[in-house]
């Protein structure tokens, strides 16, 4: 067990964050890495225990264009800084790795210069691809060269130079000394010389005790780069996408498929393969940018905390914002950001809660580390699956539907089961668990050990978070928006409740709502709906028990499950009143099975 099994990880990308301007002047040190200094301790208390920050070290203008291997970037401060940077991060629990942009130099980078100013006579003309002193580009140059992407800019190295691998190495070495970082992120790994890494993964081997390479992989069978001797990880660019794209087309079978493959080439072992989880990074859009219902905001972060791998969040996310890929500039992935604009943020704003909650979930739950996975239930708006180990068997809940949804679930050797982020306890009966899975939400439900087990301390607030930062605001109003859309009698839609803070009894034992509640106009359908429900009822002798532990025989649950029967009755019947109804519009409503979800379906037709 290395500290990458259990890390969960923070990504900042420190010219963006810190405000640096976009073009470097090689001037004066500007010392603005020593304002991350505070972002540290949020990074800790959200439940983040490693940090990869990158690009750092001199380039001309995103970072990715290096221009001095062994020399923070001027823009940022000096190598003492990032020096002090790392130790603090440390004296906090936090491991660093950062980005290798071993690929490609910048046209500032020495080995490039001496090439411009000695032509054939360098002695680094070897160091890049396809030189030719016959050639030009449009920096009128006098000779050509191979690239990377397409843009000049970015000069390819030549990894079959043993002079190039062994700088390379050198630069791993330095930054181990120097800064006494614990990893490295290898930029465009998916084109990078398989050899080159090998040697890469040598050195990792050699300078410090589990020192972690996890590559930038897009596509491809991971297994060609993760093995013992290449990368210990790579991008999981494919359940990137599946966790977006699967809640915009309400479709979790793509997620479940994407999460299978991915766990056969890891040869179906817990630790066959630990990728790089994220949602969102420097390079792509903000995930509550692209998801099409914002409330999916809670069930994409829990699978991406709960699912095979090693979860990251990125700078800003935690709060909700947006961010918008443009055509020519990444800037606004990448903006500036005042934490003391979000000093409250564990208290007010509901995304960060969430992230916290699901961070410390993480850390303390060993089988969501080291579990194997197995899937439990499938369908387009619904998932489950389980995580086990050690005997211990942690069961995640997904629902990306408009609607509540009840499922019964095989579960562990624990007579009862807790919620994580929302602090509910289920008992186990025949070896199953029955939860009620909110609309747009999900839980991870842990199981209960001699009466103890791990729950964030994450205390309830109001939907009504605020932000001086504009980008934010506007990314977090919107959320509040559709989450005060929930009616009143459920949680926020995020079901960050408190462990010590007792569950309203309306939502433990989906309680009835009183005849108060409903508006007068609609009273006559709540009393259909109870009338068509005790037409529907029937006797049975079985016990069942509910979700905190009361026994109630199933008769009573007969007269539930009728009243639910009833007010669909009455919403298609009004349907019918107001237009034709399809088969799609009639399973939406049959699928629907919450009571208070219905009664507040029959207030919006007033």
């Amino acid at each position: 067990m290395a500290w990458y099994d259990e890390a969960v990880f923070y990504h900042i990308y420190p010219l963006g964050l810190t405000g640096a301007p976009a073009n470097n002047s090689y001037g004066e040190v500007e010392h603005r890495l020593n304002a991350l200094t505070p972002w540290i301790s949020h990074i800790r208390e959200i439940g983040c225990n490693a940090l990869y920050i990158g690009p750092l070290f001199e380039s001309v203008g995103h970072g990715y264009e290096t221009t001095d291997y062994k020399k923070l970037d001027s823009r940022l401060g000096d190598n003492k800084d990032l020096t002090d940077f790392v130790t603090e991060c440390h004296k906090q629990g936090i491991k660093v790795i950062l980005d290798g942009v071993f690929n490609h130099t910048g046209r500032d980078f020495f080995a490039f210069k001496d090439i411009q100013q000695n032509r054939e006579n360098s002695q680094y003309k070897d160091w890049y691809c396809n030189v030719n002193f016959y050639g030009n580009t449009e920096y009128n140059d006098g000779f050509s060269y191979e690239n990377w992407g397409g843009y000049n800019l970015l000069v390819k190295l030549n990894q079959h130079n043993p002079a190039v691998r062994d700088y390379i190495c050198d630069v791993i070495r330095f930054w181990v000394s120097e800064f006494d970082i614990d990893g490295i992120r290898l930029d465009a790994a998916d084109v990078l010389d398989f050899n080159y890494m090998q040697s890469l993964r040598q050195v990792a081997n050699e300078v410090k005790p589990d020192f972690w390479l996890m590559g930038e992989v897009i596509h491809g069978d991971y297994s060609r780069w993760v093995n013992e001797g290449t990368l210990h990880s790579v991008t999981n660019y494919q359940l990137h996408k599946a966790l977006y794209s699967g809640h915009n087309d309400h479709n979790y079978f793509e997620i479940a498929h994407t999460v299978k493959r991915l766990y056969e080439m890891g040869g179906n072992r817990p630790n066959g393969f630990k990728l790089y989880n994220f949602v969102d990074n420097h390079d792509v859009e903000r995930i509550y940018t692209k998801l099409n219902n914002k409330a999916h905001f809670t069930p994409v972060h829990i699978l991406e905390y709960t699912l095979p791998g090693v979860p990251s969040i990125y700078y800003g996310s935690e709060f909700g914002i947006e961010g918008h890929k443009e055509k020519f500039s990444d800037a606004s992935l990448r903006p500036a950001l005042d934490l003391n604009d979000y000093k409250d943020a564990l208290k007010n704003n509901s995304f960060t809660r969430l992230i916290a909650a699901l961070g410390k979930t993480r850390q303390n739950c060993k089988a969501l580390s080291y579990g194997d996975y197995k899937e439990l239930l499938l369908m387009n708006r619904q998932y489950a699956f389980s995580r086990n180990y050690n005997g211990e068997s942690i069961v995640v809940t997904l629902n990306n539907d408009d609607s509540d949804y009840t499922m019964t679930l095989p579960a562990g050797s624990a007579a009862e089961y807790v919620g994580a982020l929302s602090g509910e306890k289920v008992s186990v009966n025949n070896g199953n668990i029955c939860v009620n899975v909110r609309a747009n939400s999900g839980e991870i439900w842990l199981p209960v050990t001699d009466g103890n087990t791990y729950v964030p301390d994450i205390t309830p607030v109001e939907a009504t978070t605020t932000s001086t930062n504009s980008a934010a605001e506007a990314a977090t109003e919107s959320a509040h928006k559709a989450q005060d859309t929930t009616p009143v009698t459920e949680p926020p839609i995020t079901r960050e409740t408190a462990a010590k803070t007792p569950v309203p009894e309306d939502t433990k034992s989906n309680k009835i709502t009183s005849e108060k509640e409903i508006p007068a106009d609609d009273k006559s359908l709540a009393t259909a709906g109870n009338t068509a429900s005790q037409e529907k009822s029937t006797s049975a002798a079985p016990k069942v028990t509910s979700t905190e532990g009361s026994v109630f025989d199933a008769e009573q649950l007969a007269y539930e499950k009728g009243k639910i029967a009833g007010l669909q009755e009455a919403i298609l019947a009004i349907m019918e009143k107001n237009g034709p109804v399809t088969d799609q519009m009639r399973k939406d409503v049959t699928d629907n099975v919450y009571h208070d979800s219905l009664i507040n379906w029959v207030k919006s037709f007033h």
